[in-house]
């Protein structure tokens, strides 16, 4: 038996870009909406008249082909938004036929990587079990008016995202533990980190044992991976992630409908390590750490069972009032263990409940911290970014139904109500107060297709957290030399 390949995604993204126009080149005219009258009335009479006579729908975001007198093109015009937004930027993919394209009128580099982000995202497909095609469209790489794109923030987050959605997309029979292991060691080989894999029973022997008890029933070996890079003499930086690479409910079965989609139940695991990419091949000044347990949550005469007593790594044990509330019980041994590393910053992903959906939907994470700065710093840039979430209160008062007549805890609450605050308490047992830690609570998935967003696996509050660990420890750097 060969072991698994892990292919990451990243050499999709060179083929959306050109460095320069040729003489094909389409120039495509990003223009305020407020200004689009002006500037018809000052283009050439063929633009003039075809606006008029086909009675194009000019509004922001909408992108027409304008013709010359002869019937070939004579350029572009794509209304932008006034915010630099990379999914008002997406719409400009599916608007344009093959060819290369260039854009002028950008005012800024926001603008600019904005357009860049937003045609990378919108490239994306998932493709890995069709025929291969060919990329069709490229786009220069835009020159805004003022500042410089950059074009690695750019390049990173795309393939962030990227590795994400591949990740989540992929079925489980493919993205197993092993493969989840795969990719951390292919990112490992990329930037120079280090990985260690605790696999099977040896969980046991190293102190693992909720990860083992949710992971034995598989035939996958469950395993906990731990990705190391940076400097030791850097602020710590860790990152936690749910690795259940299926979630069949456990004994507690779920309904086929509930079922169906659950390959994505990996997605925190996959959001650690494309924050951990992003966080590298920035060369961010932090030791960073990631840990992800990997696990399948199977059906077998080994699974654990509704009411058994799990020993955790922390030394507290729980009772199990459901099976298919298994992430929390993974994720308890990481958090405990990168607790006890003293990090600067803890941050973990989870696609945990469905209660956090029922209270945001779909497209919005829930955001729990009990730092009220962490907090509003990730709300400010999740506006910026345009990669919105929301907090959710730490409401300590709702511990009480987390209470267990046999055990330390349970991994369930007895109110029915409140869910996805419950389950965030349940982990903030296990985190050491003292830290400064975030939990997502994410969907890691699109359920329909948005400009930028197809249908399937998504990043969510990926490049927001990338931008605090950017904005926090390069400014820690900064005031340091000063």
């Amino acid at each position: 038996m060969t072991d698994p390949v892990a292919p990451l995604p990243f050499d999709r993204i060179p083929g959306l870009f050109a460095a320069r126009p040729t003489k094909t080149t389409v120039t495509v005219h990003a223009v305020p909406a407020k200004d689009v009258k002006a500037w018809v009335k000052k283009a050439p009479a063929s633009v003039r008249a075809w606006v008029k006579e086909s009675g194009a729908s000019l509004r922001m975001g909408r992108t027409a082909l304008l013709p010359k007198r002869d019937g070939t093109v004579w350029g572009g015009l794509f209304v932008r938004p006034r915010a630099a937004n990379p999914f008002e930027y997406a719409r400009l993919f599916a608007a344009l036929p093959k060819g290369r394209y260039a854009l002028e009128g950008l005012p800024d580099a926001r603008h600019a990587e904005a357009a860049a982000l937003g045609w990378a995202l919108a490239a994306y497909k998932f493709d890995r079990y069709k025929s291969p095609t060919k990329q069709t469209r490229k786009l220069v790489w835009p020159q805004p008016a003022e500042g410089e794109c950059d074009k690695d923030r750019v390049r990173r987050l795309a393939e962030a995202t990227y590795l994400v959605r591949d990740l989540v997309n992929t079925p489980a029979a493919d993205m197993g533990p092993a493969e989840m292991e795969a990719t951390a060691v292919a990112l490992a080989g990329l930037h120079g980190a280090k990985v260690a894999v605790i696999r099977g029973d040896d969980l046991l022997k190293k102190n693992y044992p909720a990860v083992h008890a949710v992971g034995r029933a598989a035939v996958k070996q469950p395993r906990l991976i731990d990705l190391t890079w940076g400097k030791a003499s850097d602020p710590k930086v860790t990152l936690v992630g749910k690795g259940v690479t299926f979630d069949s409910g456990g004994l507690d079965i779920k309904p086929a409908s509930g079922m169906l989609i659950m390959k994505k139940d990996m997605g925190g695991g996959a959001h650690a390590m494309a924050l951990a990419h992003a966080i590298m091949d920035a060369k961010l000044p932090v030791r960073l750490r990631m840990l992800v347990p990997a696990v399948e949550n199977a059906i077998s005469g080994d699974a654990f069972r509704p009411l058994d007593v799990l020993q955790t790594r922390k030394g507290l044990t729980v009772e199990v009032g459901n099976t298919d509330a298994e992430g929390r019980l993974i994720l308890c041994d990481a958090l405990h263990e990168a607790s006890m590393d003293e990090p600067r910053l803890l941050l973990d992903f989870a696609t945990l409940t469905g209660a956090a959906r029922v209270a945001l939907g779909t497209e919005l994470p829930a955001f729990f911290t009990d730092d009220d700065e962490l907090a509003g710093a990730m709300e400010r840039l999740g506006r910026r970014e345009f990669d919105p979430l929301w907090r959710l209160p730490l409401h300590r008062p709702y511990l009480r139904y987390l209470e267990s007549r046999v055990a330390d805890t349970s991994n369930t609450a007895s109110s029915r109500f409140g869910g996805a605050i419950t389950a965030a308490l349940f982990l903030s047992k296990f985190v050491d107060p003292k830290l400064t830690w975030g939990h997502f609570d994410l969907m890691a998935w699109n359920n329909d297709t948005r400009a930028g967003r197809p249908r399937g696996g998504e990043a969510m509050a990926l490049r927001a957290a990338f931008a605090l660990v950017e904005s926090l420890f390069t400014e820690d750097e900064a005031a340091d030399e000063g």
